[in-house]
């Protein structure tokens, strides 16, 4: 047998076995202890006894009790024998520990790590905890990467330059078909100017209102990047803070998300702009490329845009008002901007300039920049900049139709206006050039042969607004915003809001009654061929049987526009001659808010409705937008499918996607069941086929509409569509110094304009050519809905009898009974039962004596005599006031 499988000789006394009996006494009947569990050194491993539990063999000292142990312990590995420990030990090095130790053994000696850890010689927890070699050692590693790291960084960045900065391009709008609209831009509105041609006013105005410390700071701003540190951990936006110099890093170099990686890049590219550039190079760099609305990039540009004059030449009046523009052009521009924000109107923008123009004035002469003549020559007076001027291209519908679709990219992307107009974007629209210009035409035509305002004062301020939408999809089509801004017409009257819609609301409360029924229906919906009481001035009873009240606790009374007694009606014939108290009375019997939810449902923002859900929202006090009630309407063409108006298909920039722009095209939902969409329809026909807007049976073809005429007749509105097309078109007239609507009696020679007139003309010439060659596809067919429920009153129904229907409506009311004054009056005849058919007209009700009645004549139709304008739409009469807006194509205030 080879030397190094020899067995060690046998210790006399019996073996291990009986050394440990040994150890545990002849007369202890039990095992031995382990060894070193008593303390004493001749139990322990690796003592200098020779007895019988000595594991010397051959001078080899063998620490473990069999060779499976021992490559058991070489497997674990690093385990020191117990000779190496100094002192007595346990099987697992623990130091005097009793039987296995705990705590890992130290490496073997002699064998040194690059990195200790865990620590060698250290057992227990105390391995676990760096030494400090370790943590200096880490500490300057890091500190020196990061040197390293911020000399690479500001060794590498470019200081930034204003005359790249100021290289714009234009942006290029593209019709529906990909053809070129228009390409407009900043770059003949900039131009950079040495800090000689800055009025020294200029730049005192600046620092006093931005950065006060500016000639000796370091061109950061710690304390304020710290701000918006904390202001990003709880949630807020990182903005504030900024110096001068950040700022005109940020002009030049980043871009101007508020994030928290900006905020530091912004910094540190300041540290370098600081060490490299002299103060006066850097203001002038950044009032060359600051934003001051208008699309006017740097001072000169503002110069020109808002006092017609070189930077040079400013006043130092006109230059606190110009350094206020710095701190939002949106709201501190005194034409207003309400495209971009509804808040930001002229009256608004006007006050918060003036009161930012004089506290920068103030803090000049604080600071010792004005003298105290000068100081007080500045604040005499506040100088009122220029009105806003078309730019390059921007003329006719143009104009308006690049500001949707701006306004559209705005509102679904991250791209900020500033961004927007330093240029370089490509924008597909929805636009149709054809119908564009139809509709213009229509306009026109409409203005040219109805309108005299060099000879008729009352034709003076006249206004039109109109859009077209298809249905089914949400694509604008076709926009009419006013007479273009070459005319000094800025607002888009096709996205405004402060217009009433008047009767053109009353759509809204027949299908919410539809849907929800009233309060004494039970749940079920009411039927168009329920009856309510027509008369004029009726008291309006809430659901508990009281009636409304004035604030003077004297009983409210609805009225309609013409005394005519219409007696009980059904809510068809109500909705065709546009009769007001049927309505107001349902709405209350429906529940207001299920007739607002019913119209937001449709289309309508909540934010564009009247807030004060009283009697008269029935009748259309909301002041929604051309284009979001042509979509609104859109949705009953399309069967209860809607979809939200967008103008802008696709942004790109050098031919690619902009990537924060989110692609616009929603699919279209349910807004309501398809049944009552239809039955909708099927009654909003009768209105075009015998009702108030019979002039627009002059299309030829199948449509339906409704019209409107508002409070002393400040509005006049027709919103009608065919399955292809929806178009709304608005009249008004506004005073042009403060926005308040006139009203339109004696406009184009009529006592008064009704929404069945001119609007209805309007929308009739446009219709016939933008669906010129296309099929008439109809509607879908309506199926009874419902069942009827009478107002409280109404005469109960008598056996039907065949009646002739007519084909029109009667130019007046008949001033005499036509059926018999002692009967009832009769129902629809068979042929008519539902009032399905578009000549199912003759819903004569009795009046409130039991007296039969014609149903002829209306309110809105233009058909009656001139009806004396009452008070049946609340308020509303100052566009850009009231209800506000309600964001993109909910109508901006104007």
């Amino acid at each position: 047998m080879s030397e190094h499988r020899r067995k060690p000789p046998q210790p006399q006394g019996g073996g291990r076995a009986a050394a440990r009996r040994g150890q545990s006494g002849p007369s202890s009947g039990r095992r031995a202890a382990p060894r070193g569990a008593t303390g004493s050194p001749a139990d322990s491993y690796g003592s200098s006894s020779h007895g019988a539990d000595s594991y010397e063999s051959e001078g080899e000292e063998r620490p473990y009790g069999s060779r499976a142990e021992a490559r058991r312990a070489a497997q674990r590995g690093g385990r020191r024998r117990p000779a190496d420990n100094a002192g007595p030990a346990g099987r697992r090095g623990d130091p005097g520990g009793p039987g296995r130790g705990r705590g890992r053994p130290a490496a073997t000696p002699g064998k040194k790590r690059f990195i200790d850890y865990p620590r060698a010689g250290k057992y227990g927890w105390r391995r676990w905890v760096p030494s400090w070699k370790l943590v200096s050692g880490l500490c300057i590693g890091f500190l020196g990467s990061l040197v390293a790291m911020v000399g690479i960084g500001f060794a590498m960045v470019e200081v930034p330059n204003e005359n790249i900065a100021a290289k714009s391009q234009n942006n290029v709008y593209y019709w529906a078909d990909h053809t070129q609209m228009v390409a407009t831009g900043t770059g003949v509105n900039r131009q950079n100017v040495n800090i000689d041609q800055i009025p020294e006013a200029m730049r005192w105005a600046v620092i006093s209102a931005e950065n006060k410390t500016f000639y000796d700071d370091s061109g950061v701003d710690p304390a304020g990047i710290a701000r918006a540190v904390l202001n990003m951990a709880r949630g807020g936006q990182t903005q504030g803070g900024s110096t001068i110099t950040q700022q005109y890093v940020k002009n030049t170099y980043l871009s101007q998300d508020q994030t928290l990686t900006r905020k530091f890049k912004e910094m540190f590219i300041s540290i370098k702009v600081g060490t490299k550039l002299d103060k006066n190079t850097i203001l002038q760099g950044y009032l060359n490329t600051s934003y001051f609305g208008r699309g006017a990039y740097g001072i000169q540009a503002a110069a020109q845009t808002y006092y017609g004059k070189n930077a040079v030449d400013l006043r130092p009046s006109e230059c606190a008002v110009l350094a206020a523009l710095l701190k939002g052009a949106t709201y501190y521009d005194p034409a207003g901007n309400v495209d971009l924000d509804k808040t930001a109107t002229p009256q608004a923008n006007r006050k918060r300039s003036e009161a930012r123009w004089a506290w920068i004035l103030n803090e000049m002469h604080k600071d010792k920049h004005l003298s105290d003549e000068d100081y007080q020559k500045a604040i005499a007076k506040y100088p009122e900049p220029d009105g806003r001027k078309a730019t390059k291209g921007m003329t006719g519908q143009i104009s308006y139709l690049a500001d949707t679709a701006k306004k559209y990219v705005l509102a679904h992307s991250d791209i900020t206006e500033a961004q927007f107009d330093r240029g370089g974007y490509q924008i597909y629209t929805t636009f149709q050039k054809g119908k564009v210009n139809a509709l213009a035409k229509a306009v026109k035509n409409v203005q040219k042969s109805r309108l005299d305002p060099k000879h008729r004062a009352l034709d003076k301020y006249v206004q039109f607004g109109a859009a077209s939408v298809v249905p089914n999809d949400g694509a604008i089509v076709a926009l009419y915003g006013g007479d273009g801004y070459e005319n000094g017409h800025f607002t888009n009257n096709a996205d405004t809001s402060g217009v009433p819609v008047g009767s053109t609301w009353k759509p809204f409360v027949l299908a919410a009654a539809m849907k929800y029924g009233t309060a004494k229906s039970d749940g079920e919906g009411v039927s168009p061929l329920s009856k309510y009481n027509g008369n004029d001035h009726l008291k309006v009873y809430k659901p508990d049987g009281s009636f409304y009240l004035n604030k003077d606790n004297s009983p409210f009374y609805q009225k309609n526009e013409s005394p005519h007694p219409w007696g009980y009606i059904t809510l068809r014939k109500a909705m065709e001659q546009s009769v007001n108290t049927p309505f107001v009375q349902l709405g209350v019997d429906v529940g207001m808010t299920h007739v607002r939810d019913m119209a937001r449902s449709a289309g309508i923002l909540n934010q564009s409705m009247s807030q004060d859900l009283n009697p008269s929202f029935a009748i259309g006090t909301s002041t929604p937008s051309a284009i979001r009630m042509a979509d609104a309407y859109a949705t009953f063409a399309a069967s209860g499918k809607q979809a939200d108006p967008y103008s802008v298909t696709a942004v790109k920039v050098n031919g690619a996607d902009a990537p924060s722009f989110v692609k616009p095209k929603p699919a279209p939902k349910d807004a309501m069941d398809p049944n009552i969409a239809n039955n909708i329809t099927d009654v909003l026909e009768n209105v075009i086929q015998n009702g108030t807007g019979f002039n627009a049976k002059a299309l030829g073809r199948t449509a339906a509409g409704k019209t409107g005429t508002t409070d002393k007749n400040k509005s006049a509105w027709f919103v009608g569509y065919t399955r292809q097309l929806s178009t709304s078109v608005t009249m008004f007239r506004e005073n042009p110094k403060d926005h308040k609507l006139l009203s339109m009696n004696g406009t184009a020679g009529k006592d008064s304009i009704h929404g069945g007139d001119i609007p209805t003309q309007v929308w009739t010439e446009y219709m016939k050519a933008a669906l010129k060659g296309k099929s008439d596809l109809g509607f879908e067919k309506a199926t009874e809905i419902g069942g009827i429920h009478d107002e409280s009153g109404a005469p109960s129904p008598t056996p039907t009898v065949s009646v002739t229907p007519s084909q029109t409506p009667s130019d007046t009311p008949s001033p005499t009974p036509s059926e018999t004054a002692t009967t009832p009056t009769p129902t629809p005849s068979e042929t008519c039962q539902f009032g399905w058919g578009n000549n199912c007209n003759n819903d004569n009700g009795g009046n409130g004596n039991g007296s039969g009645g014609v149903d002829t004549g209306g309110t809105d139709g233009g058909t009656t005599p001139t009806p004396t304008a009452t008070d049946t739409s609340g308020t509303g009469t100052t566009r850009g006031g009231g209800n506000g807006g309600g964001g993109i194509f909910g109508g901006q205030n104007g």
